[in-house]
């Protein structure tokens, strides 16, 4: 596998693809990058930005493509600033020296691994209520069903990274279609909802406190950092010196199927629940397709809620695989060893199925804070990292000057405020 690897590598690096023709590994980097960012996050998200009212959620709107774009963008011009084939903790290091170098993958790996943690308990659960409430079959202990499922997911991660963004790709499709369905579905009952707020304008501070908190739910329902180290290497092995103008093509793209679909959703839903219905929702702790299931007695969501949740979690799960694995590696290489490139492999992957099927099986309720805890570090490492190298690094400086990286760091610096603030309420 890594000879072929290797040998694909001398090939794409002798004669870099063509960025005048898009192709079908630009499709499904586009679908992976999807993939990776549109998870179970984005069952929550109508909750969530619609529980503040009408204009907050158009405002919201109307930022969440230059806030997604911008930002990623930033962070995968800055992994394509180091040398050939380096990810980013390799390229921190090159920037920053070794130390910072060191610090920044501690922080890389801490701010994504709980997350993956979360992705494994959420399956396991969403699994083993399906079996319960829909298949009518009892679910095998909670171990056992938490190892079974981790160990499927870490089966596909062995078979390597490019499986891993074709899995996520066509697993994509169908999560596309449902999300589809699922709004169109409510466009019959659609009785206004979130309008009843729109003919009084709030408060101007009590509009700014709630673009405040809701920005940090906007910009990590479409995060996708973990997986953008993965695919600038990737950009860069395929386009060579193009990589940056095609990489930003394929950014633009995945943020627009991002953004159209996930807010066609969201106002579906919103316009068919009342803002106090969506509190009560946000108060039982439910996503949005459990609420509706419930509020409608429909079977038919009821059945599809938990395939849904499913695809969503797994889709995610993979993506924010590349990342954890990627910090611990690179948290090992920092220690000084040089394990060959198949015993990290395995390594990683049985620390990871220990400690996901540890955590998966205890169930703890702790998860929500950590994911928390992990935000601050995330939206620093993905706003305020790459800004802060357009002035410091050379390679880097090429990108100074632009309106773009003050409205990143702006947000960066919104989105850290409010989850520290969430923190100490």
């Amino acid at each position: 596998m890594n000879d072929q690897a290797n040998s694909v590598e001398h090939t794409v690096d002798a004669a870099p693809a063509s960025v005048t023709t898009w192709n079908r590994n630009d499709t499904t980097w586009m679908l992976g990058l999807f993939g990776t960012a549109i998870g179970a996050g984005t069952l929550f998200l109508p909750i969530n930005a619609g529980i503040g009212g009408f204009w907050p959620l158009v405002i919201l709107a109307v930022l969440a493509f230059p806030m997604t774009f911008y930002a990623h963008r930033g962070l995968t011009r800055f992994v394509l600033s180091g040398r050939d084939g380096a990810d980013i903790t390799e390229v921190v290091e090159q920037h920053f020296g070794k130390k910072a170098g060191a610090l920044i993958t501690l922080l890389y790996f801490f701010a994504v691994f709980p997350i993956l943690l979360i992705y494994s308990v959420a399956l396991t659960n969403t699994v083993g209520s399906f079996m319960e409430h829909q298949l009518h079959v009892q679910p095998p202990p909670r171990a056992l069903l938490a190892f079974v499922l981790i160990l499927g997911l870490l089966a596909v991660v062995r078979c390597g990274e490019q499986i891993i963004v074709k899995a996520m790709s066509l697993m994509v499709y169908p999560f596309i279609v449902a999300l589809l369905f699922l709004a169109v579905f409510l466009i019959p009952h659609w009785n206004g909802g979130i309008l009843t707020t729109a003919s009084t304008l709030p408060a101007p501070s009590a509009l700014l406190h709630t673009l405040w908190l809701a920005i940090p739910v906007m910009v990590f329902s479409f995060n996708h950092s973990p997986i953008i180290s993965a695919f600038a290497v990737d950009q860069k092995r395929q386009y060579g010196d193009q990589a940056e103008p095609r990489s930003a093509q394929i950014l633009a793209r995945a943020h627009l199927l991002m953004v159209v679909m996930v807010l066609f959703f969201v106002f579906s839903c919103v316009l068919t629940l009342a803002p106090e219905q969506l509190a009560e929702a946000k108060a039982q702790n439910l996503s949005i397709l459990s609420y509706l299931a419930n509020h409608f007695s429909n079977p038919t969501i009821a059945f599809a809620a938990p395939l849904i949740a499913f695809v969503a979690i797994t889709k995610s799960f993979l993506g924010h695989y590349i990342g954890a694995s990627e910090g611990l590696k690179g948290l090992v290489m920092k220690t000084g060893r040089r394990p060959s490139p198949r015993t990290l492999d395995r390594l990683t992957a049985g620390f990871m199925l220990v400690v996901c099927w540890l955590v998966a099986t205890l169930n703890p309720s702790i998860l929500g804070m950590i994911e928390t805890l992990g935000g601050p570090v995330i939206a620093a490492l993905l706003f305020l990292m790459p800004m802060y190298a357009v002035r410091k690094v050379p390679a880097m400086r090429r990108y100074a000057g632009k309106l773009s990286n003050v409205f990143v760091v702006v947000i960066g610096l919104i989105s850290i405020s409010a989850l520290v603030y969430s923190l100490l309420q």
